[in-house]
């Protein structure tokens, strides 16, 4: 299963992660979960609020309780997040391992100019999922 993206809101994303060298953004994913037609259909910035931000990401709590309130009255569904890896590779590292809770959420880690997809399917665990540009 893959999911796709537009180009304009994958570079948006990108443009996003490199305007920020020192430290890792971060945001929600919003959209259809699914088999077919799945479509990472829009994004929300939210505050990096890690103690070290410059290594690791965690949104912000108001922001993420705010997303889920908003899903639960019709609103968009939160489907994952998005987070950047200033100076690294758009792989999962060890510390999102530590973070992963196997739930199936998405995660789309970005480089300034690259962005690849994963999936959380267990504790400590990813497997990359295609993602289709267009």
């Amino acid at each position: 299963m893959g999911y796709a993206i537009s180009s304009t809101l994958l570079a948006r994303l990108l443009a996003e992660a490199k305007d920020s060298p020192g430290f890792e953004v971060c945001g929600l994913l919003f959209g259809a979960p699914g088999d077919i037609g799945a479509r990472i259909e829009a994004a929300e910035a939210c505050a990096n609020v890690a103690a070290e931000p410059a290594r690791a990401f965690e949104i912000e709590p108001g922001a993420l309780f705010a997303a889920y309130r908003r899903a639960r009255a019709g609103g968009p569904v939160v489907i994952g997040h998005y987070h950047s890896h200033p100076s690294g590779e758009p792989v999962p590292s060890a510390r999102d391992a530590a973070q992963a809770m196997g739930d199936g959420a998405l995660w789309l880690i970005l480089t300034s100019d690259e962005g690849r997809l994963w999936r959380s399917v267990e504790v400590g665990r990813f497997e990359e999922v295609g993602l289709e540009v267009g």
